[in-house]
């Protein structure tokens, strides 16, 4: 698979790691769009939203729960931070593998609300 995150967890690819477990991986983004900017991703190849299934809610609620204790981590939970996930070309997904993106560290665009 020619899947730059599936590379990244699979160490074939170096990344700054804040966290790992058996399910998700998170790391450093190398374009940051926040002074904290980390992807949280699954082990487990899944290319969007579009392709989960009932069985992975809690796959889904996992990444959730790591990416807040990540902001504790990081030191942005009390200011605030925000997640975001992209679905598909048009939904702004740039990589082909399920991704949630952990911003913080400065005030967010009001843009969603």
């Amino acid at each position: 698979m020619d899947c730059i995150f599936c590379k990244i967890v699979n160490g074939e690819i170096p990344s700054d790691i804040v966290y790992r477990d058996e399910e998700v991986f998170a790391f450093r983004d190398i374009n940051p769009q926040a002074p904290v900017h980390i992807l949280v991703v699954p082990v487990r190849h899944i290319a969007s939203l579009a392709e989960l299934t009932e069985t992975d809610a809690p796959l889904v609620g996992h990444m959730v729960h790591v990416a807040s204790q990540v902001a504790r981590q990081e030191g942005i939970a009390e200011r605030g931070y925000r997640l975001a996930i992209s679905c598909g070309r048009e939904g702004g997904q740039a990589v082909p593998h399920l991704h949630l993106h952990l911003l913080g560290g400065r005030q967010m665009a009001d843009a969603m609300g």
